[in-house]
């Protein structure tokens, strides 16, 4: 064989074991899926470890932000920062998604209040925003050790009045978030209430945290060994950094058990391999009881915010289109 026909033969042997390592994890023969498997692994070696180390704060935020960086953004993605006071925010526009439109989704990111940021869910934001049609605004809130409760919030309010000084009617913004950004989600909901703020049209939770400081949930001991991302015995030292090792007394930092009356309809999305799978779960029992048009959607062989590794899992990506037809109906 000529040099020139073996240069041939092994560009052809990558490009098809390229094409195989794209195409296999997108497979929808088995349940869960390989892409499923493969993130899942992912999860279990690289990222949760972090959270059982010693210095977690800087590891978990070091790997959330290493990890994002192999998400590539679609062409046409629009991504803008602006300011709220002195808080930085992210305008995300997909491409196709009018950029002027009146509707704006709020997206409050999850990290366990100390971690993530606008760029470790962008890809997952650009995805939620081409599903329903809807720009989305991820604020920069503040994060815990350096900022205990309620820095979060706070920022997370100021975060929508800014979009009802902007012009925005509360009937075309949805407020959505995942993890802890999803009990910032229902913490915001109920302050609004109480404040006597007009809400949203419409909220969603991925994978919430809905107690952050009772951790009595049945999921807490039945999915421990289970959940590849968190060990129940971690919790207390994690979410204490919020909480200033829990001496902050305030309910919202259980927003479940709270009275929900007069929330906005509610899409909760959950899956059965998490320890917080009995936070979901208790929310939209509540919430039902309380009046609230409550949906919860439990994935089978899913674990925590697994719609963040959309690029190789299937029921992720139909998982955020469940979400963006949600969002289309309400908003």
């Amino acid at each position: 064989m000529t040099g020139k026909k073996q240069k041939i033969l092994i560009a052809i042997s990558a490009a098809a074991i390229l094409a195989l390592a794209l195409i296999i994890p997108q497979t929808r023969l088995f349940k869960p899926s390989l892409g499923a498997r493969m993130a899942r692994m992912t999860v279990k070696l690289y990222l949760a470890p972090a959270f059982a180390s010693e210095d977690f704060v800087q590891n978990v935020r070091n790997r959330l932000e290493n990890i994002s960086m192999l998400a590539l953004l679609p062409p046409g993605t629009s991504v803008e920062e602006i300011s709220i006071g002195d808080m930085k925010a992210d305008w995300i526009c997909a491409s196709g998604v009018d950029p002027k439109i009146k509707k704006a989704i709020l997206y409050l990111h999850g990290g366990g209040f100390l971690a993530g940021s606008r760029n470790t869910h962008r890809e997952m934001v650009v995805r939620i925003s081409k599903a329903s049609g809807i720009p989305a605004l991820v604020p920069e809130y503040r994060r815990a050790p350096e900022h205990k409760f309620p820095a979060a919030l706070d920022d997370c309010l100021a975060a929508y009045r800014w979009l009802l000084a902007q012009g925005y009617t509360p009937k075309n913004i949805a407020i959505g978030g995942d993890s802890a950004g999803g009990c910032l989600t229902v913490m915001t909901l109920l302050s609004l209430r109480d404040a006597g703020t007009p809400l949203p049209g419409a909220a969603f939770l991925i994978s919430p945290l809905t107690d952050a400081v009772n951790f009595d949930g049945e999921s807490i001991k039945t999915k421990d060994g289970i959940d590849p991302w968190f060990n129940p015995k971690d919790m207390p030292r994690h979410l204490g950094l919020f909480t200033d090792n829990y001496n902050i007394k305030s309910p919202l930092l259980s927003p479940v058990r709270q009275n929900l009356a007069g929330l906005p309809p509610l899409l909760i999305h959950v899956g059965t391999d998490e320890i917080l799978l009995s936070d979901s779960t208790r929310l939209a029992e509540r919430a039902k009881k309380a009046g609230v048009d409550a949906t919860i959607r439990v994935w089978d062989g899913m674990w925590h915010v697994f719609q963040s590794f959309a690029v190789i899992i299937p029921e992720a990506r139909d998982a955020i289109e469940e979400i963006g037809e949600f969002l289309k109906k309400r908003i």
